[in-house]
């Protein structure tokens, strides 16, 4: 089967690991609000790419996404902030409700007309372990990940009969600029946050795109509604 794969949140940290990582794969297109650095992953091999805020517009990848053939979806691109729920703004919980669970469940919708017409497909959400463990002062972000692991479930068994799959990693602390500056708005240092992870070692972006690689493999067909915990041993305790 031709891969067509769509990566959003492609044009930095996790996002565009996995968007070098899909090249040795098939056809890769990019999703992600700054046109600037849309560009440079045309010259890096995107066959096309779109310019999209999944927060206000995600309707705007549907003749994308149809017209492409897409048949890989890579749900990265998400919301992250620290803030105990009291003191949360409504509009900043909105968004990350939207932007990690409205807009992946949309574009599967899109996504799963190619996919059932040619009885094959990989969708791949990208949660995190605060989704699975829960993260104090990060209850919404926490919310919206945990929506994404039933999600995948649900949807993996509404369509294992057409060849398609459906699962969620679940990374943990990241080695990327993201994830570095949710540690400083946060009230730990990265050497405390270090030593409550078992392997003493944040998880890096290839870890995470090498996953998906495999998922996308033939060998990984019996693969999904699974939630896939990629945190250095952060799931298990410490």
């Amino acid at each position: 089967m031709d891969k067509k794969i769509l990566v959003t949140g492609a044009t930095r940290g996790i996002g565009k690991k996995i968007f070098e990582e899909m090249l040795s794969c098939g056809e890769v297109y990019g999703l992600a609000r700054n046109r600037e650095k849309l560009e440079e992953l045309k010259v890096l091999g995107a066959k096309e790419v779109l310019k999209c805020d999944l927060l206000n517009d995600v309707e705007s990848a549907k003749d994308f996404i149809q017209t492409n053939g897409i048949n890989v979806l890579i749900n990265n691109a998400g919301i992250y902030n620290y803030s105990a729920l009291v003191d949360e703004n409504e509009s900043t919980v909105r968004d990350i409700i939207r932007t990690n669970v409205e807009a992946p469940i949309i574009l599967s919708k899109y996504v799963l007309k190619n996919m059932k017409e040619q009885k094959w497909g990989r969708i791949v959400n990208i949660g995190s372990i605060s989704g699975v463990m829960g993260e104090a002062n990060a209850s919404v972000y926490s919310a919206s990940k945990s929506a994404l692991i039933g999600f995948s479930k649900a949807l993996a068994l509404e369509n294992a009969q057409d060849n398609i799959t459906v699962n969620t990693i679940n990374a943990g602390w990241v080695d990327t600029e993201l994830g570095n500056d949710s540690i400083e708005d946060s009230e730990f240092s990265k050497e405390e946050i270090m030593e409550i992870i078992p392997q003493k070692r944040f998880v890096t972006p290839e870890e995470i795109a090498r996953l998906i690689k495999y998922l996308l493999s033939d060998d990984a067909r019996g693969i999904t509604g699974q939630s896939i915990n990629l945190c250095a041993g952060l799931s298990v305790g410490y």
